[in-house]
């Protein structure tokens, strides 16, 4: 039988890390939030694959359309001998209603065509080779391309898991390629504006005096400037038609700062009181410089904050993206983005909620990521704060 003498011996040898990770765990709505970002991620960089077509891959006029195609159907009765079957879809036939100027869409139940998995697509740049700008890669003559894809269907049928949009794309692998500028522009902006945040209000605790006072009042400067309009306003410096790499870099740069602020002034309230302490004491008279002083013996002492800060800057820089895009101020076609989409769904109006409904799904994907954020946000913050703990 352990005493509770033994119990806290336990809990004595047990380093921050992981007792933090302990009572992170006992947050069971932040795991499972985590659990969800990491599937998010994973998903997004891995879109290529996952999705069975690529991002701007359309089935628009021609021999096949399938501008607006409804989610497609995925059978698994076999009609022949009614039991259970390998998952399969039905080519599907479009034709023009003339009363309300919409396709309509009929399956040819003639021919079956199986789900297959691991099938051959449209060719692309595994990841993480297409991080790599692609004028390197041709200069290098290492651009390899494949075509392997998780799952599909063979032509001329087509398997759309969530609809397709007014241009006959796939609205799924959209998405998945939508995550990927929604959910890193969250995290590069987060970056950027924390390191601005931590830096600055670093020097203006430590320092003080006029350093203080300039430092503070810019915070107040950006503080009292409506955020939407400031955004609107330097991104209107841009051009509008301006390459999607180099809005995607715009956006990142605009959103991380201007959102330093609060980071700032909460560091430096910190750092007051950091300064003072007995370690810092003795790095000043071993004779450190302020410099190494700062970032060597008082910003890791903040480490706690910049966590969850981090943590809960990213969901607000999510919906700011989105937000962009729903504007017609950030990324723009063909690129795709969860913004984005939700603009183009938008054009439709009431046809929209009544007749494509799934165009409103990237608007779910926002709504999960924002609130998984939040709830890990959370989790963290209870997991530092030694109050918190039970």
């Amino acid at each position: 039988m352990t005493t509770p003498a033994a119990e806290n011996q336990t809990v004595r040898a047990q380093s921050r890390g992981q007792v933090v990770q302990a009572q992170f765990r006992k947050h069971r709505l932040a795991v499972s939030s985590l659990w969800v970002l990491i599937i998010f991620y994973a998903l997004a960089a891995f879109a290529d694959f996952v999705a069975p077509y690529g991002e701007n891959e359309s089935f628009f006029r021609g021999a096949i359309d399938r501008s607006y195609a409804p989610p497609t159907r995925i059978h698994w009765i076999d009609p022949a001998t009614g039991g259970l079957s390998f998952p399969f879809v039905y080519n599907v036939s479009s034709q023009l209603n003339l009363d309300s100027l919409e396709l309509e869409y009929k399956e040819d139940t003639s021919q079956k065509y199986p789900i297959r998995l691991f099938t051959q697509g449209a060719p692309y740049t595994p990841f993480p080779i297409s991080l790599i700008p692609q004028e390197w890669r041709r200069t290098w003559g290492f651009d390899p391309q494949i075509g392997l894809r998780l799952f599909g269907v063979d032509k001329p049928a087509t398997l759309f898991v969530w609809g397709a949009d007014k241009l006959g794309r796939d609205v799924f692998a959209r998405i998945l390629f939508g995550a990927r500028v929604t959910l890193t522009i969250g995290v590069f902006a987060a970056t950027l504006s924390l390191i601005v945040g931590l830096v600055l209000g670093a020097i203006s605790g430590y320092y003080g005096g006029w350093i203080d006072d300039g430092i503070m009042r810019l915070v107040e400067v950006l503080a009292t400037i409506p955020g939407l309009f400031l955004l609107l306003a330097l991104r209107a410096l841009f051009p509008l038609d301006a390459k999607s790499s180099v809005v995607y870099f715009v956006v990142v740069l605009i959103l991380g700062l201007i959102r330093w602020g609060p980071v700032a002034r909460a560091v430096r309230g910190q750092v007051f009181s950091l300064r003072e302490e007995d370690y810092v004491m003795a790095a000043r008279s071993l004779g450190s410089n302020d410099a190494r002083i700062i970032f060597q013996h008082i910003l890791p002492g903040t480490a706690s904050f910049a966590i969850v800060s981090f943590s809960l800057l990213i969901p607000g820089f999510i919906l700011t993206e989105s937000g962009l895009s729903f504007l017609g101020l950030g990324i723009s076609d063909p690129n795709s983005s969860w913004g984005l989409m939700l603009a183009v769904a938008q054009e439709g109006g009431m046809q929209t909620f009544t007749s494509r409904p799934w165009m409103l799904i990237p608007g779910i994907f926002i709504f999960v990521a924002v609130l998984a954020f939040n709830f890990v946000g959370d989790g963290l913050r209870d997991a530092l704060d030694p109050k918190a703990r039970r």
